[in-house]
């Protein structure tokens, strides 16, 4: 669901065959905040004809607070254990694209849960990139942490089985690039080679 609403199947060829070899796993876009995981994945899915998913939306909505707010009054350990159980949850649910937050897949449980039931992809940022896009943004807890927490994280995202570079260009061409590398990572023929 998208805003509530259920997407319409993908009309072309090659989404329609990444559906299929889909199955029931998800799409789990993971990155830094500010990567672009939920504009990009509400538009990857509305052209896929699948649900799209933001985690911390569905952790708020479980906790009944803002991630911030979770943050202050439980600490980090808490949150992170909560957005475990969201995860763990939201991919029974595929398929579908699912934005998670950018520390979710520092957990060793959550990249395994991922790896079983998902494709793992990496929006990659450069730092000036991502700073750009949350400087006015007081709702993410770790922002001001952003220099410290990029070369920590990296090395835990680049093991992701697809990596695409975010920048400033429009969406759609980035969701462009994600279609092919999905159809390269599922080993879809070239629409010419496939069966009508």
């Amino acid at each position: 669901m998208v805003n509530g609403a259920l997407q319409k199947p993908a009309e072309n060829g090659l989404e329609t065959a990444i559906v299929r070899a889909l199955d029931r796993r998800s799409i789990v876009l993971v990155g830094m905040m500010g990567a672009g995981k939920s504009s990009i994945g509400r538009r990857l899915a509305a052209r896929l004809g699948i649900d799209f998913v933001d985690a911390d939306s569905e952790i708020e909505a479980a906790a009944g607070m803002t991630i911030a707010e979770i943050f202050v009054k439980h600490g980090e350990q808490y949150f992170r254990d909560g957005e475990a159980r969201v995860i763990a949850r939201l991919l029974d649910s595929g398929p579908q694209v699912l934005a998670t937050g950018g520390g979710a897949v520092m957990t060793q449980r959550t990249r395994d849960l991922i790896h079983i039931k998902g494709i793992s992809v990496w929006l990659k940022a450069d730092l000036e990139v991502l700073m750009k896009r949350t400087k006015r943004r007081n709702d993410r807890p770790l922002a001001n942490k952003m220099h410290d927490l990029l070369p920590l994280r990296e090395p835990v995202y680049s093991m992701s089985d697809i990596i695409v570079q975010s920048r400033d260009e429009p969406h759609e061409i980035i969701v462009d690039e994600l279609i092919g590398a999905l159809a390269d990572h599922l080993k879809l023929a070239p629409a010419q080679e496939r069966q009508p």
